[in-house]
């Protein structure tokens, strides 16, 4: 088996599985779950900022 042809497999193989597994839920919002993102880095990074004082 070639390289190509092994390649090729593998993105056929991907492409597949990709298409199998398409779940939309309505209850995710793209939007709520970026910002709980952002607010919790925010948060780890205001706390890192305190605890890294000089002293």
């Amino acid at each position: 088996m070639s390289l190509s042809s092994t390649a090729h497999n593998l993105v056929v193989l991907a492409s597949e599985g990709a298409e199998q597994h398409v779940d939309n839920h309505e209850s995710l919002s793209p939007y709520l779950t970026g910002g709980a993102a952002f607010v919790i880095l925010c948060l780890m990074l205001w706390i890192t900022t305190r605890l890294n004082r000089d002293r």
